[in-house]
């Protein structure tokens, strides 16, 4: 009986420059590796905790340390992946999908029946810093269609933006990651609105709904939530209150979990959006193969690495291009 066996493993992932939103900052990145084998195949995955939701690679180290998958058949993925913490279940659902696909010799777009032409353009994050360090980082990436601003951090928002329209013509995206008060998020976006700003991604704190909609009647801006909409039962409680959701694999639990997610979200007449951790290509690829189902990405963890060892994902001038190879279609690279 061939049994499916499971290596976890640190990864660092030096960035190109300190990422900084109003939490924190980082300038590498620590994700946890996996490696599956079954039957003379290997299933990669990525988990990249968040410290927001109390989760570690530390934590999912031990998770599996005491829960190591068992059985022979990694087809069983609700067998396998029931009641294991967020964080874990994304790095074993995204290894156990590699593996799959490339036990039949498809990629995951096509297992899944989905357009591999019909992928969204993705953002390009730019984090919190200082004008003349943001200005820098927007002259660097002038070229790219849409860009995504951290806000929040303290400084004059509203000019941060000004200053960035001015060089920049093409599509600004927001965030606050949870950083104003109602009151502050409908002031600052009446003000950022003449700027057409496309969306806000969550601008209060978490666990206000009602919150949400006082801002979003009041503004003029969409509102997307991130750290309000971590699974998919968390969607119903927003109907009304926001104009879209944003999905990360890292966050809910992975491709299946975010699956859940894209219908729950369809149903309720949302608007989705894909987005990602810094992460490597991994991740970032296994979330860009469910990207046709959605209506905007966030996917440009593979921008803000400095060396990464995978590679999967590709752009074309923003544009998400998806691997042809089996499974995710990531394979390992040489770096410096």
């Amino acid at each position: 009986m061939r049994r499916v066996h499971l290596s976890i493993a640190e990864l660092s992932l030096p960035l190109v420059h300190t990422f900084t939103i109003a939490r924190g900052s980082e300038s590498v990145a620590q994700t946890a590796l996996f490696r599956l084998t079954h039957g003379g195949l290997e299933g990669l995955g990525e988990a990249a905790p968040i410290e927001r939701y109390g989760e570690s690679v530390a934590t999912v180290t031990a998770y599996f340390a005491e829960h190591p998958p068992t059985g022979d058949d990694p087809f069983a993925l609700e067998r396998l992946l029931d009641g294991i913490p967020p964080a874990a279940r994304c790095g074993l659902d995204i290894a156990l999908h590699d593996l799959t696909g490339k036990a039949l010799g498809r990629p995951l777009w096509q297992l899944l029946g989905l357009d591999r032409d019909a992928t969204p353009v993705t953002s390009f994050t730019i984090g919190i810093d200082t004008p003349e360090k943001t200005l820098a980082k927007v002259d660097e990436i002038r070229d790219h269609p849409i860009v995504k601003v951290k806000l929040g951090g303290g400084g004059d928002d509203v000019a941060i933006v000004a200053a960035i329209r001015e060089r920049y013509t093409g599509t600004i995206r927001v965030d606050a990651n949870e950083a104003w008060t109602p009151e502050q998020a409908v002031a600052t976006l009446r003000e950022l609105a003449r700027f057409e700003i496309e969306f806000c991604e969550q601008p209060i704190p978490a666990g206000s709904p009602d919150g949400l909609r006082f801002v979003r009647e009041r503004c003029g801006v969409p509102i997307v939530t991130d750290e309000d909409s971590v699974v998919a039962a968390d969607l119903p409680a927003l109907y009304g209150c926001v104009d879209g959701i944003n999905i990360k694999l890292a966050k809910c639990g992975g491709m299946r979990a975010a699956l859940a997610m894209i219908h729950t979200a369809r149903s309720l007449g949302m608007k989705i959006m894909l987005g990602c951790m810094v992460e490597s290509a991994i991740l970032a690829t296994a979330a860009a193969h469910l990207s046709p189902l959605v209506d905007w990405a966030d996917l440009d963890g593979p921008f803000l690495t400095a060396h990464d060892p995978f590679a999967g994902i590709a752009y074309d001038r923003g544009k998400i291009v998806l691997p042809a190879g089996p499974g995710l279609g990531v394979r390992e690279v040489a770096t410096a």
